[in-house]
């Protein structure tokens, strides 16, 4: 009797104890859901694209979807990059996060996850699509971005755009194509080209003399004629210039380069449980519509998004972590190649 009393008693204690744990511990929903409220709180960092406004929708949604009164803080992000590095400095130092999640395009969350900053989780148990689960279930792919080479349909037509990544080796383009200075984008070609054929791509681009600048300057100069092309722009870009009326255009090449927003509960968080919660969230439809809405980009994997419909039957590139060291490679041999860095 006293053996058979003693386990009921164990086994209560390592379940209270268990919901309370993110790492690494097959949680239900509802047991996550129970450790989030008692933290009551949780801070975000993602994209200035979400706005206050988005935000406190996004937390409205959260809290409705899992009955919760948990207040959800928005931290938009300043420079990833610059973030990144000053988190993995701080972390060197013992200094906790400043936030509990972070949604950030996926290759930034490369160097936190090679120094163990994620706060691994089994989100299958949650129910997520394993094909969105990266570096180690310490991530969660959210938003996927279609990027492209970009034109401007007042001074090129449609038929006139590229039709493959290799026609921006047209001589045509030679001095009228723009290039991004932010080289992260192309370099995703190189996953599916392997090296040589992407840094032959790489070269060739470089005699067509094109012009560097930062993404938003490039987006100006194809607006006013400038230049004819971008080597490639980002689909927030092109969800901005219809809302402002300018309404430039993605050539409609393959593959589709297709970089995601990542979502990770950060090591030293103070409500990890939360933060999971969050993550869980943000892969729901009601989530994907609102951030469809603000920054312009939903899911791939998400039956009912307007980016899981726009990847049926196209080439799609995306970044696993085993191509994470060859697009970090990449990005450097861009810069050097194309005059960007030394």
């Amino acid at each position: 009797m006293f053996s058979i009393r003693f386990s009921v008693f164990a086994w209560i204690c390592i379940l209270s104890y268990a919901s309370s744990l993110p790492h690494g511990f097959a949680a239900s929903v509802e047991e996550l859901v129970t450790a989030a409220k008692r933290e009551g709180t949780m801070s975000f960092y993602a994209p200035s694209t979400v706005t206050p406004a988005g935000a406190k929708e996004l937390a409205q949604a959260f809290n409705k979807k899992f009955s919760t009164n948990i207040q959800v803080n928005y931290v938009p992000s300043g420079s990833m990059t610059a973030d990144v590095g000053k988190l993995v400095s701080h972390a060197a130092t013992g200094v906790p996060p400043e936030w509990d999640l972070m949604v950030i395009i996926d290759a930034l969350h490369g160097p936190l996850w090679q120094r163990k900053l994620h706060v691994a989780y089994d989100y299958r148990a949650l129910g997520i699509d394993p094909r969105t689960i990266h570096y180690d279930n310490g991530t969660v792919s959210i938003a996927n971005q279609i990027v492209l080479p970009a034109y401007n349909p007042k001074t090129l037509s449609e038929k006139d755009a590229p039709k493959k990544w290799e026609d921006l080796l047209d001589p045509k383009w030679k001095g009228k194509i723009g290039v991004p200075t932010a080289t992260g984008q192309i370099d995703f070609l190189a996953i599916q080209w392997g090296e040589e054929k992407f840094m032959n791509f790489v070269r060739a681009l470089a005699k067509q003399e094109p012009i560097p600048g930062k993404l938003a300057e490039l987006v100006t100069r194809l607006e006013i004629g400038e230049i004819l092309l971008t080597s490639t722009l980002t689909d927030s870009f092109i969800h901005r210039t219809k809302a402002t009326g300018s309404a430039l255009a993605h050539a409609q090449v393959q593959p589709v380069v297709s970089p995601a927003y990542h979502a990770g509960v950060l090591k030293g968080s103070p409500h990890p449980n939360a933060a999971h919660l969050f993550a869980l969230f943000l892969t729901s439809l009601e989530a994907q519509k609102i951030w469809q809405r603000y920054g312009g980009q939903s899911s791939a994997f998400i039956p009912g998004t307007e980016m899981h419909r726009y990847v049926q039957g196209k080439s799609v590139i995306y970044l696993n972590q085993k191509d994470v060291g060859l697009v970090n490679k990449m990005v450097d041999e861009i810069g050097k190649t194309l005059g960007f860095r030394q």
